[in-house]
């Protein structure tokens, strides 16, 4: 099967200090996150320090990129399957 991701939502997970968000494989559900420090950088104005972004600051981010952070998911969960998926800034390289 294919990766798919039908569900639009998204969350942020203060524990993990990421995005989490879900893909599917057919009808399993595959958890992934992107590490807050992926989306600061791509905001808009924003600078090296994050910790003046909210979490509406980071879910804005993601939904901007969107598209590129499921082709990222869809790579990595390509290379091997695992229980959930950390997307860092050397996923996006």
């Amino acid at each position: 099967m294919t990766l798919a991701f039908p569900n639009p939502s998204r969350s942020f997970d203060r524990s993990r200090n990421a995005v989490r968000f879900s893909g599917y494989d057919g009808m399993f559900e595959v958890p992934f996150f992107v590490e807050a420090g992926v989306l600061a950088r791509s905001g808009a104005g924003a600078g090296p320090d994050q910790t003046d972004q909210s979490e509406a600051d980071y879910l804005s981010a993601f939904d901007a990129r969107r598209s590129a952070i499921h082709d990222v998911a869809r790579k990595a969960y390509s290379n091997g399957r695992r229980t959930n998926y950390m997307l860092t800034a050397s996923d996006f390289r």
